[in-house]
């Protein structure tokens, strides 16, 4: 079903496959783009579980906007192994204007799309969303 502000529909594999990172942890992570032409939004890249958060930063474009699911593991203070699904828009600002305001216009709804998303993140500067930005938010 295309998104109504946008135009954008959301490619099934998008919705499998966070449901695999979701359920079995089969991923660290999933990086998302929109293809213009098809006017839908699709999977771009997956991480392996035993990825690290810096090699799921490396993977975002330094001047293209992106969505991304990351699940981060973290030990809480009581000592209890615990893990939160974070949803990050990427939208840099070197970005091109038509491509942020797409992203923007669509990222609600392809967020609904995405049952289980605990934090969410808007950066436009890897500084937005550094490790200790995700350790603040995830606890």
């Amino acid at each position: 079903m295309a998104n109504a502000a946008s135009g954008m529909a959301v490619h099934d594999d998008c919705k499998l496959k966070f449901l695999e990172l979701k359920a079995k942890r089969t991923y660290r992570f999933i990086v998302f783009k929109i293809e213009e032409e098809q006017k839908q939004v699709v999977v771009e890249k997956v991480g392996e579980p035993a990825q690290s958060y810096e090699d799921f930063t490396a993977s975002l474009p330094a001047d293209e906007c992106r969505y991304a699911v990351y699940d981060f593991d973290f030990v809480t203070a009581e000592n209890c192994q615990k893990s939160r699904i974070f949803f990050i828009a990427w939208s840099p600002d070197t970005s091109p204007v038509r491509s942020k305001m797409i992203y923007a216009s669509s990222k609600d709804r392809f967020k609904m799309e995405l049952d289980g998303i605990q934090v969410e993140l808007q950066a436009t500067d890897p500084t937005e969303m550094g490790l200790d930005v995700i350790r603040s938010r995830a606890t």
